[in-house]
Parts: C-alpha cells; sequence; structure tokens
C-alpha cells in the first residue's frame, strides 16, 4: 500500500507547479512535537497559550491540594483536600484533551488542503 501512495504522490507533484509542489510537500504527515508547536501557529495561539498558562496553575493547585490531603488528620478535610485535588486533576485534563482536539483538527484541515490540492491538479490535467 506505501508503494500505492507513493505512486500517485509522485503522479500529483508531477502535474504541479513548483510553488504548488512546495505546498503540497508541506502538508506532509506531522509528527507529535511537530504537531504541538502547529498549536502556537495561527490566530488562536493566544487561547493555546493562555491554556498552557491555566494547565500550570490548575496542575499546582493539584499539587497543593493532594499536599494538604496527606498533611490531614480529619474526616471532614480530607474530603475537602479529596474532592478539591480531583476537580483540579479533572481541569488539567479536559485543557489537555482540548489541546488534542486542536492537533487533531489541523491534521484533518492539512488533510483537506492536500484533497483540494490533489481535486485541482486532476481539473487542470482533465481540461487539457
Amino acid at each position: 500500500m506505501k508503494t500505492n501512495m507513493d505512486d500517485i504522490d509522485q503522479l500529483i507533484k508531477e502535474t504541479l507547479t513548483e510553488e504548488e509542489a512546495k505546498f503540497y510537500d508541506s502538508l506532509e504527515e506531522q509528527n507529535v512535537l511537530a504537531m504541538i508547536s502547529g498549536l502556537f501557529t495561527g490566530k488562536n495561539k493566544w487561547i493555546i497559550i493562555l491554556m498552557n498558562i491555566m494547565t500550570v496553575v490548575f496542575f499546582g493547585f493539584f499539587v497543593y491540594c493532594v499536599i494538604q490531603f496527606f498533611d490531614t488528620t480529619e474526616t471532614n478535610e480530607l474530603l475537602k483536600w479529596g474532592i478539591g485535588s480531583l476537580v483540579f486533576l479533572l481541569g488539567v485534563s479536559m485543557l489537555k484533551v482540548f489541546a488534542w482536539m486542536q492537533m487533531d483538527k489541523n491534521a484533518v484541515l492539512r488533510e483537506i488542503k492536500r484533497l483540494e490540492l490533489q481535486v485541482s491538479s486532476l481539473s487542470g490535467k482533465l481540461s487539457q
């Protein structure tokens, strides 16, 4: 299957102009680190920066709640610090899930752009 995809990619690159071929190459599949750095580009990078700051703050509160949980001996205090630590851990988890969803969205958009470029290449080839 890999050779078939390579053949298709080569056929597409042959029909594209040099500028379009560079753009097509930039749409290749990315590794996880490239996807994470891709979150900090574009119009919504301020949201990702803010969410990372909030993740660090929530994690700090989580650590504080866990330390207080192990330092206390009263049952009511154990419940309060335990629930607080769970709430902050849930907040960290939800913020991370949002970041992963943004990475998935960027991957889907990249594939849609690849498809648009392929369709445009094919329509240009058919019109000749």
